[in-house]
């Protein structure tokens, strides 16, 4: 049974992640198919503060199904953590007639949720969106495979011209608090050490192998950028131990946010975007949908926030490639 919803705003929040624009497409198409309007906030929380709207039509939306980043763009919003912000936010809706709403985004997007709710009614919808996968409720977050994919891409070259000079490269990774693009990309390149936030034991690990290393192989480090010791002091550990070492330090950055989603990031999309809106049909509310075991799930907001960890296949996994 349709509760009632007949305008549903979305936007996109945080860091952007590829497979947000196919979201967008789902959700624009099922919407149609229900007979409800469907506004685009841009901006993020910003946009719906100054109210900022556009429309969003499916046959415009699948054409942008391939690309990366989020063409209703995103951004942090200082305002919206006010609760000022937040009553100029209510209007938008109100003047718009918008009653449920669509955030994609991470932890940092549904706590404002969160926060919106004590003063605002309306049901609201969350889809994960961040390349981090650090966000509970779900088995993967939108743009976290194509991430991966860039992160072992660009490993693989950078291998070509450590092998070529003998050298030691240690490569940084994105993922904030969470270690898991260093992980999975660094055990499908085969890296000789993976550091990341959740393990204490990977960097002993790494040392005792540089300790005496002199070889015609590349030694390649994967560091999660989260991880406490950080890169720098990283590669001075290593010249106090084996000082002959010729290192270098790469840093792959926001190229791991760019880039056309991977096909897992696509379906992923696409599932969540018609999974949300049928949620808002259905009477849900204040809940992330997400996909745990291959499966639909919703989790609600106050147990999404936490954060997602490194289960104990992959802790094996790394403490097993890792020696």
């Amino acid at each position: 049974m349709n509760h009632f919803i007949k305008h549903i705003g979305v936007f996109t929040s945080g860091g952007d992640s590829p497979g947000m624009n196919t979201a967008l497409y789902a959700i624009a198409k099922i919407a149609e198919a229900k007979a409800i309007k469907l506004s685009g906030i841009r901006k993020g929380y910003e946009g719906l503060i100054d109210g900022d709207l556009i429309p969003l039509k499916s046959n415009e939306l699948k054409k942008m199904t391939q690309k990366g980043g989020t063409i209703l763009k995103t951004a942090r919003s200082k305002r919206f953590m006010e609760l000022e912000g937040r009553k100029k936010a209510l209007k938008t809706l109100k003047t718009n007639s918008i009653d449920a709403l669509i955030a994609i985004g991470g932890d940092g997007t549904f706590k404002g949720l969160l926060a919106f709710s004590e003063i605002c009614d309306i049901p609201f919808i969350g889809i994960p969106g961040t390349i981090d996968n650090d966000i509970s409720g779900t088995d993967y977050t939108l743009g976290f495979d194509s991430a991966v994919n860039t992160a072992i891409e660009n490993i693989d070259k950078i291998r070509d011209t450590a092998e070529s000079h003998n050298r030691v490269f240690i490569i940084e990774v994105m993922g904030r608090d969470s270690g898991y693009i260093a992980i999975n990309s660094g055990l499908m390149v085969g890296a000789d050490a993976i550091l990341i936030p959740e393990s204490g034991k990977d960097f002993i690990y790494l040392l005792d192998k540089v300790r005496n290393y002199d070889s015609e192989e590349a030694f390649l480090v994967i560091v999660s950028e989260g991880d406490e010791i950080g890169a720098e002091l990283v590669a001075s550990k290593i010249k106090e131990i084996n000082g002959d070492i010729d290192l270098r330090i790469t840093r792959l950055g926001h190229i791991q946010r760019g880039g056309n989603p991977s096909a897992l990031d696509r379906m992923l999309g696409i599932r969540l975007g018609v999974a949300a809106v049928k949620q808002l049909v259905n009477g849900n509310k204040n809940k992330m949908v997400g996909i745990l075991n291959n499966q639909l799930h919703l989790t609600p907001f106050e147990e999404v926030v936490k954060q997602h960890q490194v289960n104990n296949e992959l802790m094996e996994l790394l403490d097993l490639f890792g020696k």
